[in-house]
C-alpha cells in the first residue's frame, strides 16, 4: 500500500461500492448512501432548464441513477449524470462522488 491518502470523494466512492460485484451492485450501492445521505428536493439544470430534483431511482437495467424531477407540474427522469447543480445542497458530495465514479465531473 502507498502512503497516498485518498482524497474525500474516493473514500466517498470506496464506502458506496465496498462489497459491490459489478455495475448494478455498484450503482445500487451509489443509491442507498444518496438516498440516505442527500436530502430533496434539490434544485438543477437539464437540458438548460431549472427543474427540481424530487429524488432518485435506478435506470431500467439497474446499472444508473435517474434523477426524477419536476418543471411546471410534470415529471421527467434525466441520467444524474446529465444534471448540472448550480447551488451547494446537504449531500452534495455524495453526489460529486457518483459523478467521479462515473467519469464525470458535477
Amino acid at each position: 500500500m502507498s502512503g497516498r491518502r485518498h482524497s474525500k470523494l474516493e473514500r466517498l466512492i470506496e464506502e458506496a461500492v465496498v462489497d459491490a460485484y459489478g455495475p448494478a451492485e455498484q450503482a445500487t450501492g451509489f443509491y442507498t448512501v444518496i438516498e440516505e445521505n442527500v436530502e430533496f428536493p434539490i434544485a438543477a439544470r437539464a437540458v438548460g432548464e431549472d427543474v427540481e430534483v424530487r429524488g432518485i431511482d435506478l435506470d431500467k437495467d439497474g446499472e444508473d441513477l435517474v434523477a426524477i424531477c419536476r418543471r411546471k407540474g410534470r415529471t421527467y427522469k434525466f441520467l444524474l449524470t446529465e444534471l448540472k447543480f448550480p447551488k451547494p445542497f446537504p449531500g452534495r458530495d455524495w453526489i460529486a462522488a457518483y459523478f467521479q465514479f462515473t467519469g464525470r465531473k458535477l
